[in-house]
């Protein structure tokens, strides 16, 4: 995933084979395919939000269509917590959550490992490039697109809202 924001790119790779749900659920809010509350059918979610909060030296969050902290997509799922991924570096993309089974829109990624995040965040995700446009992001920077970039079979035949 290809996030550009207004303080630059970051590319993440996802974990599709580890953390399915969560993955079809990212890539379907950023390519307008799934269905919610905040925007209209095929518009692309997370494009113009906000990152509506960010704290020093652990991480910055956005995903909310309120830019409050308490918006969403309208619905919730549940957690996937695999064993191989964990909050143990920089650039942990993970769900953020108010409690066990209520994922929905909002995620983060980290500046730093924080590992009291396990089993309670889903992880799915690492930067690969640009965690320097992560340390750099502040509160009320925008997302200003999220491109999808399917690299191999498995990706190309990823559809998200079959999932």
């Amino acid at each position: 995933a290809n996030v550009l924001t207004t303080k630059g790119k970051i590319l993440i790779k996802l974990t599709p084979e580890k953390t399915p749900i969560t993955v079809a659920n990212f890539v379907g809010l950023a390519e307008g395919d799934i269905k919610n509350t905040a925007k209209k059918d095929g518009e692309p979610y997370y494009d113009g939000l906000k990152f509506h909060r960010v704290i020093k030296n652990f991480m910055i969050q956005g995903g909310d269509p309120t830019g409050t902290g308490a918006g969403g997509p309208g619905y919730s799922f549940k957690d996937e917590f695999d064993p191989s991924l964990k909050h143990d570096r920089a650039g942990t993309l993970s769900m953020a959550n108010a409690g066990p089974a209520t994922n929905g829109s909002q995620f983060f990624i980290t500046h730093k490992e924080t590992p009291w995040l396990n089993g309670k965040h889903t992880v799915f995700g690492y930067v690969v490039e640009g965690q320097g446009t992560v340390d750099l992001i502040e509160q009320g920077d925008m997302i200003k697109s999220i491109e999808i970039i399917r690299v191999g079979d498995a990706a190309e035949k990823f559809d998200a809202p079959k999932i």
